[in-house]
């Protein structure tokens, strides 16, 4: 309930500072920080005196509270447009009101009488920089979302145009490899003694690898048919370190697995079995580096609700500012990577409602990642 101030002490200090608008005007101007580049000090001197008058009005009558909004939200609006932090703004607030309570103890008026209009002065300056600083806040915040939208939308535009362009290009690709690969199978057949075919083999298989991540790159929003089914952990791991035997066995890494025969989860076969292949790849490349032994290490964790399979190397550490953005699209650690495959799994893993994350330290980097338990 607003405070009625009917006394004629108070009307005496009203006219007082009406009398003396001018002086207060000049003292505040020249004691106010102000941005020399971007501030306006026509509109700053306006605000200021919209707010003196303000002030006069409620020691003089009941006020209400909208007014006294209406002109705070105008000058957060304002500072928004200007770009200016909205610190300043609070420190010149807090300047009139102090210089305000300075000419009113210079209005001749007994002090003791004073108090009542030093609270109503208080609580004025105190909700104008509430509704303020609380608006500046939520125009701040709206800017900053429309901004992240745009980034967001830009970002995957450019992702959609290369989508369709790498779809293009690997299905080119794709084509002769398949019959190459056709050729390679029909040779194994006829002349099984024939040597480096397994190598071929596995080289192609590889690259068709590679090629099937392009390929969910640009396929990461389309509604699949679905093909989900039980699948055993430990089986999918052991088909993948299966097929990486050959660069396993020629880096002489060491694999380590410890994995729950009970796990299984509920998911495309297929695309988990890319996302353990290219954490498993990265995992090679990273050890292959090392000139100390090469491990790699393979652990499961069933819980109640999920199941957790981490992937560990001892090779060379991720920096912390590297593991906040390393499933981003494109971004890479390595000389010749893309920058695809972890962002694949991570649209996988998600698609499966699960999670991936990174952790890394001076002596290993671990991949772990969550599915919900089946």
């Amino acid at each position: 309930m607003k405070t009625i101030v009917t006394s004629e002490r108070y009307k005496k200090l009203a006219r007082f500072l009406q009398e003396n608008q001018q002086l207060f005007l000049d003292d505040w101007e020249e004691q106010i920080v102000v941005n020399e580049i971007e501030d306006d000090r026509d509109l700053i001197r306006k605000n200021g005196n919209l707010m003196y008058e303000l002030t006069i009005k409620t020691i003089s009558a009941p006020f209400p509270d909208s007014d006294l909004k209406f002109l705070a939200c105008k000058v957060a609006q304002e500072r928004l447009n200007a770009n200016i932090n909205i610190g300043e703004f609070v420190y010149n607030v807090n300047l009139g009101r102090s210089l305000i309570v300075k000419h009113v103890y210079c209005s001749g008026i007994d002090p003791i009488d004073l108090q009542p209009i030093i609270d109503i002065i208080n609580r004025q300056f105190d909700l104008f920089c509430y509704y303020a600083v609380s608006r500046y806040t939520e125009l701040k915040d709206q800017k900053l979302q429309e901004i992240n939208y745009y980034i967001s939308q830009t970002h995957k535009d450019r992702l959609a145009i290369l989508g369709q362009m790498s779809s293009s290009f690997v299905h080119e690709f794709r084509n002769p490899l398949t019959s190459v690969m056709g050729f390679i199978r029909l040779l194994k057949s006829d002349y099984p003694d024939l040597p480096y075919l397994d190598v071929v083999s596995t080289e192609l298989d590889q690259l068709k690898f590679r090629i099937t991540q392009f390929l969910h790159t640009s396929k990461l929003n389309i509604v699949y048919d679905n093909k989900c089914e039980n699948i055993p952990i430990k089986d999918l791991l052991t088909e993948v370190i299966d097929f990486l035997y050959p660069s396993i066995a020629d880096g002489n890494i060491q694999v380590v697995s410890h994995i729950d025969a009970r796990t299984t989860v509920y998911g495309d076969r297929n695309e988990l079995k890319q996302v353990f292949l290219n954490v498993l790849m990265n995992a090679i490349d990273a050890v292959i580096e090392n000139e100390r032994k090469r491990c790699i290490a393979i652990d499961t964790l069933l819980g109640k609700e999920d199941i957790k399979i981490r992937i560990s190397n001892n090779g060379m550490p991720i920096n912390e500012e590297a593991v906040k953005i390393i499933f981003e699209p494109f971004y890479t650690t390595k000389k010749l990577g893309t920058g695809i495959g972890l962002y694949v799994c991570k649209n996988i893993i998600e698609k499966h409602n699960g999670s991936i994350r990174c952790m890394s330290d001076e002596d290993v980097t671990t991949f772990e990642i969550t599915l919900p338990a089946n």
